[in-house]
């Protein structure tokens, strides 16, 4: 097997293209089976591939993570789901903290996601806040949610406010 740090210098941490649209929904599928992720369609992510990162190794794509828009001031940190080989070697902070990049430049203060990973999110600067000052994904998303009314889910959030 080849050295840790070795396969983690080969992961590359990019923008999603329409080329990249299956492997995400592949990886999506899986965090789906395992329980961690709601479904997306192959074409709603070739619909919103640009709001996409994607962890590739050697052209694979082995993690993504999506940043959704829920207001001007708002985004959402969602669909993060790793490979299971490749879950030792950073790549779901790497890709949270390229979310959080996107939203700083697209002008978005705030970042927060919907958790089981709590103690992830919380070394990634996140931290816990009430799901109520969220209603537009409780409208948007929990509302469909299969388990929405035995959710275990943390509301996270971190302000990402530009330093000038």
């Amino acid at each position: 097997m080849r050295e840790t740090s070795a396969v983690a210098n080969e992961i590359t941490i990019r923008q999603a293209t329409l080329a990249d649209a299956r492997g995400i929904a592949d990886l999506v599928n899986l965090g789906e089976r395992e329980g961690q992720l709601l479904p997306r369609s192959l074409a709603s992510i070739r619909a919103t591939i640009g709001d996409w990162i994607v962890a590739t190794n050697r052209g694979r794509v082995v993690g993504v993570g999506s940043l959704v828009e829920m207001n001007h001031a708002l985004v959402e940190v969602r669909s993060l789901v790793v490979a299971p080989e490749y879950r030792q070697f950073g790549v779901g902070g790497r890709i949270v903290n390229a979310l959080v990049e996107q939203a700083r430049a697209r002008g978005r203060p705030t970042v927060f996601a919907l958790t089981r990973a709590v103690l992830f999110f919380e070394k990634l600067g996140f931290i816990i806040t009430d799901k109520e000052n969220f209603p537009e994904k409780v409208w948007r998303d929990c509302s469909i949610c299969p388990v929405q009314f035995a959710c275990d889910e943390v509301a996270m959030v971190k302000s990402v406010v530009s330093q000038q």
